[in-house]
C-alpha cells in the first residue's frame, strides 16, 4: 500500500465525516416526512365518512391495519 500524505488523509477524513452528517440529517428529514403522511394515510384509512371497501383496499395494500366494520 502507498503511503499518503497525513494531510490529504486528513482532508479526505474530514470531508467524510462532514458528508456522513449530512447524509443522516437528511435521511433523518425524509424519515419524519414520510412517518408524517403515513399518519395521514392512517388517518383517512379509519374515517368512516370515506367508503368502506376503499378504505380496506388502501390499509391491505399499505400493509397498515384495516378499518373496523362500519
Amino acid at each position: 500500500m502507498a503511503d499518503h500524505d497525513p494531510a490529504y488523509i486528513n482532508t479526505l477524513a474530514s470531508q467524510l465525516c462532514t458528508r456522513h452528517t449530512a447524509l443522516l440529517d437528511s435521511a433523518e428529514t425524509e424519515l419524519a416526512l414520510l412517518r408524517a403522511r403515513i399518519a395521514l394515510v392512517a388517518t383517512f384509512i379509519h374515517n368512516p365518512t370515506y367508503d368502506h371497501t376503499a378504505r380496506q383496499a388502501l390499509a391491505q395494500t399499505l400493509g397498515l391495519p384495516e378499518p373496523g366494520h362500519p
